[in-house]
């Protein structure tokens, strides 16, 4: 049986099995591989030749593409999330380097009803990029001072409330 969503499309009762990776825009490819490795300890993997300079670093079971065109540039909103095992390290050395998002949803820190917590920061070439951990009572004070409630900015009512990411954040 398949349905239609939107013209011209069908779908069948097949379905996605998982993102595999994400590709963003990098304005120095190099210099946003070093970003990822160093800040979150991705390591290059082999990547295909294409028209555009490309980098394919590993994370997790995941890829991140990193490729360069004079023609593209990083969305103000849009974004990838990340799990992580030492948000403080990740959180400490972002604050260092001045990488902390706090335009775009209002604050760079914040955290969710069931206690989740949700980072936001900028690589070199722009790209938001947000940062999960699953306990904000497990983050040191002077982080957990910093850090503001979802609730604060939008009431969470109904499932909202129950909302929580994959891979641990809640």
């Amino acid at each position: 049986m398949t349905t239609s969503s939107a013209p011209g499309l069908r779908s069948a009762q097949v379905g996605a099995l998982g993102v595999n990776h994400v590709s963003v825009h990098a304005d120095d490819a190099e210099e946003s591989a070093r970003f990822y490795e160093e800040l979150f300890g991705m390591s290059r993997i082999p990547a295909p030749t294409f028209q555009e300079h490309v980098i394919w670093l590993q994370v997790g079971d995941q890829q991140l593409h990193l490729f360069e065109r004079d023609d593209a540039g990083p969305p103000i909103a849009h974004h990838f999330g990340l799990d992580v095992d030492d948000f403080e390290a990740v959180y400490r050395t972002a604050k260092e380097r001045g990488l902390l998002d706090g335009e775009t949803w209002h604050q760079p820190i914040r955290m969710h009803p069931l206690g989740w917590v949700q980072m936001y920061l900028r690589d070199p070439s722009g790209n938001l990029v947000e940062v999960d951990w699953p306990d904000v009572t497990t983050l040191p004070d002077d982080i957990r001072a910093e850090v503001g409630r979802l609730e604060d900015e939008r009431e969470q009512v109904g499932d909202a409330r129950l909302a929580a990411l994959p891979g641990g954040s809640a």
